[in-house]
């Protein structure tokens, strides 16, 4: 058997040509390899990466597009209850008094007091308040009265015509004789504060208090 083949320590790296066939053949495959697993290592590895970030991405997209475009499928039964809710506070708003009704209106407020029995000893109306719909009215007052004329004057002004929304602030009742020992239904209560009653406003003052509410655009700089 002759001696061809070469061990690997025989081989002289530095003289490739001289190494049998085998030898050359299992060099460059092996050579090859290493050059597959380079490049993969240089730029397929990197891809995958870059492709796992864009499937993420991806998935946070579809997610938020979903979101996006189940919020459009309610939009429009939103913008129907909005618009609604806007006619109902509109016909609610209309049963508050006008401004054409208010000074009658605080007149009744004043005579029904009176009607009951109650003393009017302080009944002084303020200056309005308007708010971004309506217009609130200070009431600053004090009344002497029993317990049961003041409840004949709450029942009085709830069944005034139109509607009447007071709201009391900073209101204390109080016995007005604190000598006489137990206090009874009949006894004079001294009730002061001062209480806010609302109007609405008309489609000028509307206008005027959306404009007010509108910030002014600051004035152009000139050149010069």
């Amino acid at each position: 058997m002759s001696n061809k083949q070469l061990s690997l320590r025989e081989l002289d790296i530095n003289n490739i040509g001289s190494w049998p066939q085998n030898a050359k053949i299992g060099f460059c495959a092996l050579l090859s390899l290493l050059i597959i697993a380079l490049a993969w290592w240089l730029f397929v590895s990197d891809k995958r990466t870059e492709l796992e970030t864009l499937q993420g991405q991806e998935s946070d997209l579809r997610t938020e597009f979903e979101t996006k475009q189940g919020r459009a499928a309610n939009l429009e039964p939103l913008k129907q209850q909005l618009a609604q809710m806007e006619q109902q506070l509109q016909q609610m708003l209309r049963q508050l008094p006008s401004k054409t009704e208010m000074p009658d209106l605080i007149v009744d407020i004043s005579q029904t007091a009176l009607a009951t029995g109650i003393n009017n000893e302080l009944f002084q109306p303020g200056p309005e308040t308007p708010k971004e719909f309506y217009a609130e009215k200070p009431i600053a007052l004090r009344m002497v009265g029993t317990y049961h004329q003041f409840g004949a004057f709450v029942s009085g002004v709830a069944s005034l015509p139109r509607v009447v929304i007071m709201t009391m602030h900073d209101i204390s009742l109080k016995p007005v004789d604190t000598t006489g020992g137990r206090i009874g239904p009949n006894s004079p209560l001294e009730l002061s504060g001062t209480v806010k009653t609302y109007r609405y406003l008309d489609e000028e003052e509307s206008a005027d208090q959306a404009t007010a509410a509108t910030p002014a655009a600051a004035p152009a700089k000139g050149g010069g």
